[in-house]
């Protein structure tokens, strides 16, 4: 396995661990993670989203993310941007998370 995907498993590892308040589903599998962008100095770029703009756990979300991801070994630098664009929708819910959910 290389390097980089290595470190790319692991990042998505801890992003997993990252949870909504309001939801018991993680961002990753609730589809909030749009890209994650590792460059050649291991700085990462995360582009995501929220389930609602008005998310009142938005700063606590994002800060989790951030945090988490720079928790681990090989990362330099993390950079979390939110967009909403596309806006989120149910069907970026993985299958375990529809499962999860109810909606399967």
């Amino acid at each position: 396995m290389s390097e980089l995907l290595k470190l790319e498993e692991d990042i998505v590892y801890m992003l997993k661990t990252v949870y909504d308040p309001e939801i018991p589903v993680n961002v990753y599998d609730l589809g909030l993670i749009y890209n994650v962008e590792i460059d050649d100095d291991k700085n990462v770029t995360i582009t995501m989203t929220l389930t609602a703009p008005n998310c009142p756990a938005a700063d606590f979300i994002l800060e989790d993310v951030r945090m988490k991801v720079q928790s681990v070994k090989e990362v330099n630098n993390v950079l979390v941007n939110l967009t909403f664009e596309p806006e989120w929708n149910r069907d970026m819910l993985s299958e375990e998370a529809k499962l999860e959910l109810g909606f399967l």
